[in-house]
């Protein structure tokens, strides 16, 4: 099959095109013929070396795809060959068959495209898991979601609203901002001309932020949350170390907490998958939260695809049409 790998740490030109053997379902397993993969920051920090995979994980990048299953292993129940799934991925997504277990997959139905359905699995688990499950966050509470126009951004907002909460937003641009409110933020803030602390206090405070740019932000986001609230960890975009005063945890009774999800084991992913199936995918069957799409590549351009993740350009989600 054909591929695409890191022929060593780098950047976007390291990404190649390769023959590779086809994977084998294991136990629990299904292979998947990819039509889309979806493009994620973690493919990028894997790409410059900074993101190892785990223990057996295939080296190829790629978390999430979409497509069709063209084999299952023993036991499997629930899926079988012919049926078109989204799955969240251990790796090896840039290619033209995957495999992975099948209770990390969810159907592809209704109105819902292949093209879309490769946007969903990364940021939908992510989010479910750290803003929903781990968070706590509940309808009429105040969320503030940095990069709301990121492929995370834009999934928060859209199910926050959908829960009932009143959704706050920082990005970028008048452009970014804009598309922040029309997905369902009440406000959105451009962080190059408003300072977020001051307008989230005048709010009362955000009873949650999920922040995936650390640095200078974490103790700016202890300030801007209510008493009581919570902050959600998930990246470091300006890096995981800096100097805080904690009192004002102790104080005002304030949390910090977040996860990645890649390391966390099969079983935990697929208890995020049951409840994404219980709760979130009557909404997309719906048509009431959708991904937004920022561009699409052909496998062989996946350079040009990381190049335009890396500069921020974009809004949405950016995949890779493989099959």
């Amino acid at each position: 099959m054909k591929a695409i790998e890191i022929s060593q740490a780098g950047g976007p030109e390291v990404l190649r095109l390769c023959d590779r053997p086809m994977p084998r379902p294991a136990y629990g397993e299904v292979v998947i013929k990819v039509a889309y993969a979806g493009v994620n920051r973690p493919d990028a920090l894997q790409r410059a070396g900074l993101y190892n995979p785990p223990e057996g994980a295939s080296d190829l990048p790629g978390l999430e795809a979409s497509g069709e299953i063209v084999s299952c292993g023993r036991g499997v129940s629930g899926f079988k060959p012919g049926d078109q799934v989204c799955a969240l991925l251990p790796g090896g997504g840039y290619a033209e068959y995957v495999a992975t277990p099948a209770a990390h997959c969810l159907p592809v139905s209704g109105g819902l495209s292949l093209k879309q359905a490769a946007c969903l699995p990364e940021t939908y688990f992510t989010v479910w898991s750290n803003v929903f499950m781990r968070g706590g966050l509940q309808g009429g509470q105040r969320f503030l979601v940095h990069g709301g126009s990121s492929g995370i951004g834009t999934t928060a907002i859209q199910l926050a609203k959908a829960f009932g909460v009143r959704v706050f937003a920082t990005a970028g641009s008048a452009e970014k901002c804009a598309a922040c409110i029309d997905l369902g933020a009440e406000v959105a803030f451009n962080y190059r001309e408003d300072d977020f602390v001051d307008k989230m206090q005048v709010l009362g405070g955000a009873d949650l932020i999920l922040d995936m740019v650390g640095g200078s932000y974490i103790q700016r986001n202890l300030k801007a949350l209510a008493d009581d609230g919570k902050l959600v960890q998930i990246a470091f975009l300006q890096g995981p170390k800096v100097e805080l005063n904690l009192v004002q945890l102790m104080t005002r009774r304030l949390t910090i907490t977040g996860s990645t999800l890649r390391p966390q084991s099969d079983l935990a992913k697929a208890r995020i998958a049951d409840e994404l199936r219980q709760h979130v995918w009557p909404l997309i069957m719906a048509g009431k939260v959708a991904p937004v799409l920022d561009q699409e590549f052909a496998l062989e351009d996946a350079p040009d695809a990381h190049a335009r993740m890396e500069s921020s350009a974009h809004i949405g989600k950016i995949v890779l049409k493989v099959s």
